[in-house]
């Protein structure tokens, strides 16, 4: 891609999201919601359905229903059924990790509330009651104002709550508070993303020189040691994850979006240093192309495997830097990581974007298995094409933007 920003490669992200919905298409499960799909798109009967690849589906086909994707809206309507039927708990309120799962996750709420968010957008009859309930549940059972930050879960019964903090799903808070906030047009939303991204980057990353600890304890003092004997972990591995320090970099920028003059400086200069510690520790670290998965402490390669997540939010953070300063530097890097996961990532024959690859860019299973959702991906093929505020549902909803090619033509040419 020589350009981001022209006409062809418009076209050209335009069909790279009818591919990825015509792999996510086969997800759509009997039981309710959305299947764990393999390598090669088949469902994976042997999983349960989760509240987390429901919810990320949900949203995706609610931004696919706002750019006149034929179809989206019976995928909407599927995953919105199952969030308000067998994921949700009618006994207790909340929603379920998983059908076999009956614990309460702040990640999964996150999702719940950013499916519910664009579901509404998109129009979905009954999304703004899940939305509102939604809300209700992360305001009264996770979120803490004296710090600012969230909980991370709860047993079924409310009754006990994990003795364990995690920067990962107060990430996703953030992205879904940022939407409610938009959908709903409720400011404290948009306060409380800013109060949660302050604390645990302009305080706690800054103070670990832009290297973001991930683990934390009740007290939010940093677990650099937490979960040493299970550095291959999918949601919580030990030492520090390059990717996350991309994607926040991203949602600072959303933040400062939406508080347009009223944002604080130190949104846009945390963006630059986090997007540089990721190039300068992780891009390349171990003498192969492409970000590795996780650092020790002492910046050393330590899960070297290749995240299609990571690569994908690279790339939204580069254009997201380039949106907002308009400096060709971030056009070029934006351009780099799109070279890089159309070369590696990309799976042209069985479809979607391989998820894990070693770093000499073979399959590989150390840490995912099988491609259970195209969240990450579509939205490195949507983004691009937006403002950075209002949030995508909100954006398209209103006709912000210059997107390409209208999505009818779902070719994967």
């Amino acid at each position: 891609m020589s350009d981001p920003h022209t006409s062809g490669d418009r076209g050209w992200l335009a069909r790279e999201r009818g591919r990825l919905l015509d792999f996510a298409s086969a997800a759509r499960d009997p039981r309710g919601g959305f299947s764990w799909l393999d390598e090669s798109g088949n469902p994976d009967p042997q999983r349960p359905v989760e509240t987390w690849i429901t919810a990320r589906m949900t949203h995706v086909f609610a931004l696919a229903q706002l750019t006149d994707v034929p179809d989206a809206a019976e995928f909407v309507d599927h995953g919105v059924a199952a969030l308000r039927g067998p994921l949700y708990d009618h006994s207790h309120g909340g929603w379920f990790s998983s059908t076999t799962d009956p614990t309460k996750g702040a990640y999964e709420h996150a999702f719940v509330v950013l499916a519910a968010a664009s579901a509404t957008a998109a129009g979905h009859p009954h999304a703004g009651t899940l939305l509102e309930e939604a809300l209700r549940v992360v305001e009264s059972g996770f979120w803490e104002e004296r710090t600012g930050l969230s909980l991370e879960s709860w047993d079924r019964r409310w009754l006990s709550t994990e003795q364990y903090r995690g920067a990962n799903s107060n990430m996703h808070l953030v992205e879904a508070m940022l939407a409610a906030g938009d959908v709903i047009g409720e400011r404290v939303w948009h306060e409380r993303a800013l109060r949660t991204a302050g604390t645990l980057i302009d305080e706690v990353a800054r103070t670990h020189a832009w290297r973001l600890p991930e683990h934390f304890t009740p007290e939010w003092e940093p677990d650099p040691e937490y979960n040493r004997e299970r550095p291959h972990d999918p949601f919580r591995p030990h030492g520090t994850t390059v990717g996350h320090w991309l994607e926040w970099a991203r949602l600072l920028l959303h933040i400062e979006a939406s508080f347009g003059q009223a944002a604080p400086n130190w949104l846009i200069s945390d963006a630059r240093n986090l997007f540089e510690a990721a190039l300068q520790h992780g891009w390349h670290a171990d003498g192969h192309p492409g970000f590795v998965y996780t650092l020790d402490w002492q910046d050393r390669p330590q899960v070297r495997e290749r995240m299609h997540w990571v690569i994908a939010e690279a790339i939204l953070s580069a254009d997201a830097l380039y949106q907002r300063t308009g400096e060709t530097y971030y056009r070029q890097w934006y351009t780099a990581f799109w070279d890089f996961a159309r070369a590696r990532h990309l799976d042209r024959s069985a479809g979607s974007w391989h998820h894990e690859l070693s770093p000499d860019g073979r399959v590989s299973r150390s840490v995912w298995s099988g491609k259970p959702d195209v969240y990450h991906a579509y939205q490195a093929t949507l983004f691009p094409e937006l403002p950075l505020s209002p949030v995508a549902a909100v954006a398209l909803r209103d006709g912000l933007g210059e997107p390409g090619e209208r999505e009818g033509d779902r070719s994967t040419g």
